[in-house]
């Protein structure tokens, strides 16, 4: 049988291994996101002298092939195009979050309404809502029934 010390200093050990593993994947995750804030940066700044959308097609097609035989399938034009996006919608590069992930910003970018978006951002990270939860919320439009419940009771 076990003694309690020896269960208490097994159980001190896997939290330190699990809290080292967490913070190694959200390190890792945020180093993709800035990764990708960054490409969209460079295609946006190789774009923006040249703006037939032939010269886009050209070089995102051009880039897509080169990336996909360097780093595989990830980097196919609709991604590039999605990155660039990223950039065009998040332009403060120190405004990030680490707490999110790429799939977070994905679902964030369809949100139009920059105040709206903020709110999203910043629930999420205080609530650390999955894609799932952030998905239901912008879907079920939390942010404009917060408004209205909000003038409502202003009159």
């Amino acid at each position: 049988m076990e003694n309690e010390t020896d269960v208490l200093f097994c159980n001190q050990i896997k939290e330190i291994l699990s809290s080292a593993r967490s913070k190694a994947y959200s390190a890792a995750n945020f180093a993709m996101v800035e990764s990708y804030w960054l490409i969209g940066k460079s295609i946006a700044e190789q774009q923006d002298g040249n703006h037939t959308a032939e010269y886009d097609s050209q070089l995102l097609n051009e880039l897509s092939t080169r990336m996909i035989a360097d780093f595989g399938k990830g980097f196919d034009e609709t991604n590039l195009k999605t990155m660039r996006q990223f950039y065009l919608t998040f332009l403060n590069r120190d405004a990030l979050c680490r707490e999110l992930s790429w799939s977070h910003y994905r679902l964030l970018m369809r949100v139009e309404n920059e105040s709206a978006r903020q709110f999203y951002i910043d629930e999420c990270v205080k609530s650390n809502w999955s894609i799932r939860q952030l998905e239901r919320q912008i879907n079920t439009h939390s942010y404009e029934r917060l408004l209205a419940s909000m003038t409502t009771g202003l009159d």
